[in-house]
């Protein structure tokens, strides 16, 4: 006999939808676009150097890296916001701070995070980022917590946050001449079906199975660092 199953709602009101679609857009002010991510190192190194290898390293980064990371994080402050458990939220941003393998990922998801929550708070109220100033900011987690105090679903949510993120390493690829605008829309176009399965995945996981192994981005954030100049924070 098959296994019963719990029906997940897919469908929600065009007001969360429309501020799904705001958070994530590339005008909203969260600085989103100095920061490549490591890529930066990457490209100077030659280990992303066209469309392919461009490709390869969003796709790596959104299912192993710090989207898988942030992804978790964003069910876990999503659920805890939607259970109205401050407790848990609080948890789950301070996870999102901590599980940063170097000083530059960790500046990006902190300041991204301050930016949204400042945004969010002066257009749409208060999302909790001042109980968290004293111990940092996780972007994923102030995404989730929105995401679900506006009756997003949590499959949206994921969607939208991932499909910002690999869009933004898109565009810091097409910034640092890797791609030209055709091949970087190509690229979002393949990388659909990575987004659909990280979403899926994060969805099904058990919140103990957290973590992630990409030590190549990890090194490339560390050596961004030491780069003599630079276009991005990261």
């Amino acid at each position: 006999m098959p296994a019963r199953t719990t029906p997940i709602a897919t469908t929600m009101s065009t007001d969360s939808l429309y501020r799904l679609l705001a958070w994530a857009s590339p005008a909203f002010p969260t600085g989103a676009f100095s920061y490549s991510h490591g890529l930066e190192a990457a490209f100077a190194d030659g280990a992303v150097r066209d469309r392919a290898t461009l490709e390869a390293w969003i796709a790596a980064a959104t299912r192993h890296g710090s989207g898988r990371i942030d992804a978790d994080i964003l069910r876990d402050a999503w659920r805890a916001a939607v259970a109205g458990d401050d407790a848990a939220l609080a948890e789950a941003n301070r996870r999102g701070v901590a599980y940063r393998p170097t000083a530059e990922l960790a500046l990006e998801s902190g300041q991204q995070g301050a930016a949204f929550a400042a945004a969010y708070n002066a257009a749409w109220g208060n999302c909790g980022e001042s109980r968290e100033r004293s111990e940092g900011v996780c972007h994923a987690a102030m995404f989730g917590a929105a995401a679900g105090r506006a009756g997003a679903t949590l499959e949206n949510a994921l969607t939208a946050y991932l499909s910002a993120f690999a869009a933004n390493l898109m565009s810091a690829g097409l910034r640092l001449g890797i791609v030209g605008q055709n091949e970087g829309q190509r690229i979002l176009a393949a990388l659909e079906p990575v987004v659909a399965a990280a979403v899926t995945a994060s969805m099904a996981r058990d919140p103990d199975d957290f973590g992630a192994a990409t030590f190549a981005f990890d090194l490339a954030s560390m050596v961004h660092e030491t780069l003599y100049s630079r276009l991005f924070r990261s």
